[in-house]
């Protein structure tokens, strides 16, 4: 058993498409489900959030810094991890997966500087520091903007 595979027992759970107020009959019937009087019995009723007048919660609450809805999400991979690539080997967001360096490509794959590369290698990716492409091409490789 794990987290998984958790579901709910065997008829503890109900839909939430069957029809309220429909009788005593129907296990749902006279105040459907809404209890006696008050507020939230009545149609009407406020509004997720509302408090009663007083300004809200998140109203109250400043907002802070800039929300870039356009933004790329890219994933980096320092030139040290390039290391499990034979020589002469094609590295490319595929081969990286496949050899689980990368598990979500996500918007994109940089080649960063950081660590050592001993082997000749051809890397395609969607972007490379200026450094990473420096010490690929240093050892006879080649850097393939994608």
């Amino acid at each position: 058993m794990d987290l998984s595979n958790l579901r709910p027992a065997e008829g503890s759970k109900h839909s939430d498409n069957f029809r309220r107020g429909r009788g005593h009959g129907s296990g749902n019937g006279k105040t459907a489900g809404k209890g006696h009087k008050g507020q939230k019995a009545r149609s009407g009723a406020p509004r997720i959030g509302f408090e009663g007048g007083q300004m809200p919660l998140y109203r109250r609450l400043p907002k802070r810094g800039f929300k870039n809805r356009n933004r790329k999400e890219i994933v980096g991979i320092n030139i040290s991890a390039l290391e499990v690539f034979e020589n002469d080997a094609v590295v490319d967001v595929q081969a990286l997966m496949d050899k689980g360096i990368v598990k979500n490509p996500r918007d994109g794959v940089k080649i960063l500087g950081n660590g050592e590369l001993t082997k000749k290698l051809n890397v395609k990716a969607n972007a490379f520091s200026a450094a990473a492409s420096e010490k690929i091409q240093a050892l006879g490789g080649t850097t393939e903007v994608m």
